[in-house]
């Protein structure tokens, strides 16, 4: 079993909280990776989509499902792959800091491991072309 990781750095002209909404709703997070996603479990936090709330990506019975383990409004969300997946240990991390232009820089982290071997490379591919095209669409979507 191999560990896999990718970390995309991007900066946007646009308030630290627009940004964070994006990512933080559920279904535009859906959009910007172009795919169907689905609120399956709200928080018991301020925020339906916060802390301990689950999406389903994909369409059923087909998808994944991510659980939210770290939500801290403007500032981060981590998530974790809770159901069957072809990888596992997988964390996302996804870091919301503002810059002395008032600008927002996004660091979004992935890391896993896999099961098969020699997949993960494959995975991994594929998983960063994917959030990095959703990424570049936040301009678009604010």
């Amino acid at each position: 079993m191999a560990t896999h990781s990718f970390e995309i750095n991007e900066t946007f002209d646009l308030p630290r909280s627009q940004v964070f909404a994006l990512f933080a709703d559920h279904q535009s997070f859906g959009k910007l990776l172009g795919t169907p996603v689905k609120r399956i479990k709200e928080s018991n936090q301020a925020d339906p989509n916060g802390l301990g709330s689950v999406r389903k990506l994909g369409i059923s019975p087909i998808g994944l499902e991510e659980t939210i383990t770290s939500f801290e409004p403007d500032l981060l969300i981590e998530y974790t792959i809770t159901s069957f997946s072809p990888i596992r240990n997988h964390q996302g991390r996804i870091r919301f800091e503002e810059t002395p232009e008032g600008h927002t820089r996004v660091r979004y982290r992935v890391s896993f491991d896999d099961i098969v071997p020699f997949t993960g490379k494959l995975v991994r591919a594929a998983l960063e072309q994917a959030i990095r095209r959703g990424v570049r669409q936040v301009p678009k979507m604010a």
